[in-house]
């Protein structure tokens, strides 16, 4: 197995992650979210690239199945139903619901994904469970960071470099020199991950915005044990373990 690492997306050539497993992680929040979302009993996560596809999807399955979830710049879409918060994604608001989610990052990486072998969502809540789904095939594996408006992300790299490290404790993989910077970044940093994003640029602007307690949540290593997969053009979920849905 080789493992690579992209820190952003902008470079990637989507067609060449045909014949790869891909994990597209954004940490603070979209990953966060759509794990929990469907955790908590959603259907589906229609992953959308741009406000206007959003609307047209939900256009098409009518009021009472969808619900339209994102942000940009951190903050709730105007006209949406749900902001970008997991706090925001359960209970009655997505059971039985399809999500259209848009987001700043996150969904620009999962729409350039869409063409990979496989395709699933990362982030430390669910960290165990994607490393067990990376483990078990045999073809080369990508991780895709979201980034940060183009940019790089430290919470994102750093929860590449543990998955990184988790698919590697059987195995030995070649790595890429970015996926072996990944990890490096994950042994530095990766005994104090809550710190870690607080003072990450992203995590200051969300406690900021008042959203401090979302980095809490999405810094809980294995604490949602769920996978979201790519079916076609809509992530559901695989479980990893038997667990209640978040309900809090």
């Amino acid at each position: 197995m080789r493992i690579d690492c992209h820190f952003t997306p902008g470079p990637v050539d989507e067609l060449a992650l045909r014949e790869r497993t891909v994990v597209v992680i954004d940490v603070l929040r979209a990953s966060s979210t759509i794990i929990t979302a469907l955790s908590s009993g959603a259907r589906e996560v229609i992953p959308a690239a741009t406000v206007e596809s959003a609307m047209k999807i939900a256009g098409n399955l009518g009021p009472d199945q969808a619900v339209l979830g994102g942000e940009r710049n951190g903050r709730i879409i105007p006209g949406f139903d749900l902001g970008n918060s997991p706090a925001e994604y359960v209970g009655s608001r997505v059971q039985g619901k399809s999500i259209i989610f848009s987001s700043t990052n996150g969904s620009q990486a999962m729409v350039k994904a869409r063409y990979a072998a496989e395709l699933a969502i990362g982030a430390f809540i669910n960290m165990g469970a994607v490393a067990a789904v990376v483990r078990e095939r045999p073809r080369d594996f990508v991780i895709l960071c979201s980034g940060r408006n183009g940019g790089f992300s430290l919470e994102d790299a750093v929860c590449a470099g543990m998955l990184i490290a988790r698919v590697a404790e059987d195995q030995e993989p070649v790595m890429s020199d970015s996926a072996v910077a990944a990890m490096s970044l994950y042994r530095s940093l990766g005994r104090g991950i809550l710190k870690m994003m607080r003072t990450s640029d992203h995590g200051k602007y969300l406690e900021e915005i008042g959203f401090g307690g979302d980095i809490r949540y999405c810094a809980a290593v294995d604490s949602v044990p769920v996978v979201p997969l790519l079916e076609g053009n809509v992530f559901r979920l695989r479980r990893e373990s038997t667990s209640s849905p978040v309900n809090s």
